[in-house]
């Protein structure tokens, strides 16, 4: 049968099969099953933690080696490489083979971080190891910034931090959320050599006296049985961690046998500011904070953008006034562009 020749000899005929074929077709679209797919990219699990005052060479002899020693082999792995910059960021990707339980490697990346840790520093310990099942490659990166000053860079990281992050955490989709330019709120102290070699004492006294008295404890109760006939068991409530500069300044770093004390404040100078200013971001040459969103791994990124655009245009209707942001890299715009310009040519040709 020729179909050319069958057309043009019977035009309602091959009208009625054309529409016929077009029904057919959006009835199948619905059931495609996309899910069976290949998978093409391979499965990450990110492992990431901070070393604070160490440069990169310290990261990568101290942390990053120990870690690596437990992970490498790790069942399915193909290969990894970490990242450790001059802030004490240290940043372990994992890549496994296609087709391999993510969930699965993540709990036994995880494993192998736990028999590490013992051989990390003090303070890589207490900072913690976080393991999360994740992409390397950035997805978005959404700024946050005052266009008219209102607000420094200190109040616009710590805003983001707690108003904005958690929301774009909570998406389908989204891997991790890294903040460049943050400014999270932190009690400095500046200790004076001179006052406390005069005073006999050492920096490792002057902390660990802090570290006692800056604690949330329980306090208990009064009254608790077996003792009998109390109406009420009151608790005992203590001030726990410190919240201002002046709290800090009174705590008790030594007491003499005459009676005179020396105090925080005696030995050094105290001020409420940023933990860490060695990153800055800037947008179109204005202070701002960067938030760089990671995607999860299997997810969707034309719809994991499309969340993050819509939950940022919902977020700032409960911005304060002078606070702002802007999406300055969404490389999925142009993916999305392309899928229109294609419905766009598929919609005219069959007009």
């Amino acid at each position: 049968m020729n179909l050319g020749r069958l057309s043009i000899n019977q035009p309602i005929l091959a009208m009625v099969l054309s529409i016929v074929l077009l029904i057919v077709g959006a009835l199948a679209y619905t059931t495609l099953p996309v899910s069976e797919y290949p998978q093409v990219v391979p499965p990450t699990v990110v492992v990431t933690t901070q070393y604070p005052g160490a440069s990169a060479q310290t990261v990568s002899d101290t942390v990053a080696a120990p870690i690596e020693q437990e992970i490498n082999g790790v069942e399915d792995m193909l290969y990894l490489y970490s990242q450790a910059t001059s802030n004490g960021q240290l940043t372990i990707t994992v890549t496994f083979k296609l087709g391999t339980d993510l969930d699965k490697a993540q709990v036994l990346v995880q494993n192998r971080v736990a028999i590490a840790q013992p051989r990390l520093p003090e303070e890589v310990q207490r900072n913690g190891v976080t393991t999360r099942k994740n992409s390397p490659d950035i997805l978005m990166v959404v700024f946050m910034l005052s266009p008219d000053d209102t607000f420094d860079q200190l109040y616009i990281s710590n805003y983001a931090l707690l108003q904005v992050r958690d929301q774009l955490l909570r998406l389908d989709g989204v891997g991790d959320i890294q903040i460049f330019g943050a400014r999270d709120y932190s009690m400095r102290l500046w200790l004076d050599p001179d006052r406390i070699a005069n005073l006999g004492l050492t920096s490792a006294e002057v902390l660990a006296a802090i570290r006692a008295q800056n604690v949330q404890i329980a306090g208990g109760q009064i009254a608790e049985p077996p003792i009998a006939d109390r109406a009420f068991q009151p608790n005992l409530t203590f001030t726990g961690r410190l919240k201002d500069k002046k709290q800090f300044e009174d705590i008790l770093i030594k007491a003499g046998s005459d009676g005179r004390v020396v105090r925080l404040r005696d030995v050094a100078r105290i001020e409420l500011g940023a933990l860490s200013y060695t990153t800055n971001s800037f947008l179109l040459r204005k202070s701002a904070v960067a938030m760089l969103v990671t995607q999860r791994p299997g997810s969707n990124a034309l719809a994991t953008a499309k969340k993050i655009s819509d939950t940022m245009t919902r977020l700032k209707e409960s911005f304060p006034k002078g606070l702002d942001y802007n999406i300055g890299y969404n490389p999925t715009e142009f993916i999305a562009q392309s899928v229109h310009e294609l419905i766009k040519t598929i919609y005219e040709a069959m007009l």
